[in-house]
């Protein structure tokens, strides 16, 4: 499978270009195609890691049919055969990384769950004690699981990290009802995944869901549980204090983290094996949760 980077679809018109995801606009629908860029720190790294696109629409459609019952999704389909005739001449590099979805209006925030106390999380706990305004017991050592998950959304920023929000803010973004359904789905979601993926061996730490309206009616959007948007530890070498193995981008992160880079653009070239040991653990958390063998033809 050749790693594709970016996507130049003649006639057709780019509606958003994410970090990883390529969007186009068909109209009343929307084609969103992952590519196998990554990146960390918020900047795009020049390699791209093979495979990733593929989990990244596997394993979301995965996680979309398990969560039907609780919230709909965005996705039509994934088969590239079903896809408009003016989409299908682009089939071998569409197939396994992109699906039609339905072109809601996105809610204007992320939405974090954490099962965990890490990343930005733990930094807040550290200076106040609390999480997006929710207190914590006091005492908690870095990635201990809270007695119960916790909801923190956080406006999305053009550039830069996100900024956390309380649930007082998110109302006024999007008023009451609306963010008390986005907490109660949010948290139901992340509960029933990270039960079912703690039975086959990996910790859902944290993960961010994205949203949007179809008319008057909540869908859930974008990619779902994915090494990009969660975090996913081995549950058999899980350890509170410290750090944890990953099946997520890890290993990039590290990498970036023991040359001193500055964070800042332009990101250093990743070596081979730091790409290879991330391409595995992707496909090693899509193998685990699944229970499929990943194969792309």
């Amino acid at each position: 499978m050749e790693v594709v980077l970016d996507t130049k679809l003649d006639g057709l018109k780019l509606f958003i270009k994410g970090k990883v995801r390529d969007t186009y606009d068909l109209g009343d629908k929307l084609l969103m195609i992952a590519t196998d860029r990554i990146s960390a720190f918020d900047v795009v790294l020049p390699n791209g890691i093979p495979y990733k696109g593929a989990v990244l629409t596997q394993l979301s459609q995965f996680w979309f049919n398990y969560t039907k019952d609780i919230i709909p999704n965005h996705v039509i389909t994934t088969d590239v055969s079903k896809f408009p005739e003016e989409v299908r001449k682009f089939s071998s590099m569409l197939k396994w990384r992109s699906m039609l979805v339905k072109k809601a209006k996105p809610v204007p925030a992320e939405f974090v769950v954490r099962g965990y106390l890490s990343g930005s999380g733990w930094k807040d706990y550290k200076q106040s004690g609390k999480v997006c305004g929710i207190e914590l017991p006091k005492g908690m050592r870095e990635l201990e699981q809270l007695l119960e998950p916790i909801f923190t959304p956080a406006t999305k920023a053009l550039t830069g990290h996100d900024l956390n929000i309380t649930q007082e803010e998110l109302a006024k973004l999007v008023g009451n009802e609306i963010a008390n359904k986005l907490r109660e789905t949010s948290i139901k979601i992340y509960k029933k995944a990270s039960e079912m993926a703690r039975k086959r061996g990996i910790i859902i730490a944290d993960t961010k869901f994205e949203f949007g309206m179809l008319g008057d009616r909540l869908i859930v959007t974008d990619e779902m549980l994915t090494p990009d948007s969660s975090r996913f530890w081995p549950a058999d070498s899980y350890s509170p204090g410290g750090p944890q193995k990953s099946f997520d981008k890890q290993p990039v992160r590290d990498y970036l983290e023991s040359i001193g880079w500055n964070k800042q653009p332009p990101a250093p070239v990743l070596p081979p094996e730091v790409v290879e040991s991330t391409t595995k653990r992707y496909i090693q958390a899509y193998e685990i949760i699944t229970g499929k063998k990943f194969e792309v033809v």
